[in-house]
């Protein structure tokens, strides 16, 4: 009998996602239930926003909360490297290999010409998706461009009728028309794979037998079983979990709802109540349970008992269950000892002590002024937002606009971070005093307290946007009107900013 291999393939481009933990979550269950192995790779094919740091916090965060890979980056395997970036040859050799057996093709076609079509498609009220601009060149024609060094990536061919029947053990199968199949690019002009060509080769050779992923990966499943069948390979079973969502049934955002793993370390929770609250989402126990251990959850496990309800991620029900954990699980002594080393936590310490410790003249003046760091949602009402020079629609207008400017932001680093907000109070034409006060009262609960963007660094990106999403619903919320006109607003305030910067280079 084949031998069970899931894997999890984080993409290390911004914070470690709870989607990712759900997804390793089940990956993991299924893998350990039947004996087998879970594998983590690494797909940091995107160079530029790609990063080692998220890298490391993404294995830092998977591992606070218990979820253990059998081979990785950083435990080595028999199927190494596992990070794409390691495995470049590899891709081209594959790709290299398609266009041999003449599944594949160079397309020369500029991002301008690509556009155009794009547009023009639009406009018929057609399908978006290349158009086989460069799919009849003759052999001569391409290696002469090739040789003059012309850019060119390497697509996919794909049939153009008939249908695709994929094949999932959660769901009847679905059918898709390849004529709604677009003839995906599967290496990029720089030599690098996209997503599509390396995940089809990575999960061959490192032999995962089942893909358990998100739903939203349904659409694309045709791709990859064409390349399957062109390389002459058998598919892995496929198995497309139902997506986390909002309360009003959308995809998990962190526009909504704090997504990153890190936020709910920070705010205190234990790993025990979030994996099992994780294993809540589209699952259930036989006996109907709702609190077990990651080690019951693997011992009853049942693909078959995923629910394909899109599960709402609520984090009132993730504060009850914690607080279970909390009273049932641990007595006094571990209670203290968990907390301590929370809330003592020698990194955060450091990192604190700096800002408050030209302020106290007493231990007793520390938690005060250090208190808000070791909070959730600080306690503030719209009295707390008083002031002389900003009107309310202002202090909403610059918490919005903060809040989009963080999700931009690559580089959480207090200088990126200040550069970012002073140029956003310009933009604006605020003066940075006045543009701070309102995130002040939201970050800290309070216009005096230590300075704001070394506590918004402190805290994370992921506190530090709820913390902004709570403000705006103190001072009364947004409609979704008035999200829209002020989401156009900044569109606006940004594009006309980047085209200053062009000009003025």
């Amino acid at each position: 009998m084949t031998m069970i291999r899931t894997r999890i393939a984080p993409s290390p481009t911004g914070d470690p996602h709870v989607g990712t933990a759900y997804i390793a979550l089940f990956n993991l269950c299924f893998a350990r239930q039947h004996g087998g192995k879970f594998i983590l790779r690494i797909e940091d094919t995107d160079q530029v926003r790609s990063t080692r740091k998220s890298e490391q916090d993404i294995l830092a965060a998977l591992r606070w909360l218990q979820l253990e890979w059998d081979e990785g980056p950083d435990v080595g395997g028999p199927h190494a490297p596992y990070r794409q970036s390691e495995r470049s040859a590899i891709y081209q050799q594959h790709a290299q290999l398609l266009l041999d057996r003449g599944h594949a093709f160079r397309c020369f076609c500029t991002a301008e010409h690509l556009e155009a079509v794009r547009q023009q498609q639009l406009a018929n009220k057609q399908q978006p998706g290349y158009d086989g601009h460069c799919l009849t060149l003759d052999a001569d024609t391409v290696a002469k461009r090739v040789a003059a060094g012309d850019p060119s990536v390497v697509r996919m061919k794909v049939p153009r009728e008939g249908t695709c029947v994929v094949k999932d053990l959660l769901r009847e199968p679905v059918e898709i028309e390849w004529s709604q199949v677009d003839m995906q690019v599967l290496m990029k002009s720089d030599g690098l794979p996209t997503y599509h060509l390396a995940n089809v080769v990575d999960d061959h050779l490192m032999e995962i037998s089942h893909v358990i992923r998100g739903e939203e990966w349904i659409n694309s499943a045709p791709k990859h079983l064409l390349l399957y069948d062109y390389f002459g390979w058998q598919a892995p079973v496929l198995c497309h979990m139902p997506l986390l969502r909002n309360a009003d049934k959308s995809k998990l955002s962190k526009r909504k709802n704090p997504t990153s793993i890190g936020y709910y370390q920070r705010m205190g929770y234990v790993p025990e109540a979030v994996i099992n609250y994780l294993g809540l989402m589209g699952w259930s126990m036989v006996d109907g349970a709702e609190k077990f251990t990651l080690a019951q959850m693997i011992a009853n496990f049942d693909l078959s008992r995923i629910s394909l309800g899109g599960p709402v991620f609520d984090t009132a029900k993730l504060d009850w269950l914690n607080g279970r954990y909390l009273r049932e699980n641990l007595s006094d002594g571990e209670f203290i000892a968990r907390y301590q080393a929370w809330a003592f936590d020698p990194q955060r310490i450091r990192s604190i002590v700096p800002l408050i410790k030209p302020r106290v003249e007493r231990f007793a003046d520390v938690a005060p002024l250090a208190g808000f760091f070791l909070s959730g949602m600080p306690a503030i009402q719209e009295s707390s937002f008083s002031h002389g020079k900003l009107a309310t629609e202002d202090m909403l207008r610059i918490l919005q606009f903060t809040a989009w400017r963080l999700e931009d932001l690559r580089d959480w680093q207090r200088d990126a971070l200040e550069q970012a907000l002073v140029d956003l109070a310009s933009k604006l034409g605020t003066r940075i005093r006045d543009f701070l006060f309102p995130l002040f009262v939201a970050i800290a609960g309070t216009a005096v307290s230590t300075s704001v963007i070394d506590s918004m660094v402190i805290l994370g990106l992921d506190m530090a946007r709820a913390r902004l999403r709570h403000a705006i619903v103190v001072l009364g919320g947004l409609s979704g009107k008035q999200q829209k006109v002020l989401e156009k607003d900044y569109q606006l305030l940004m594009r006309s900013g980047a085209s200053d910067a062009e000009n003025a280079g």
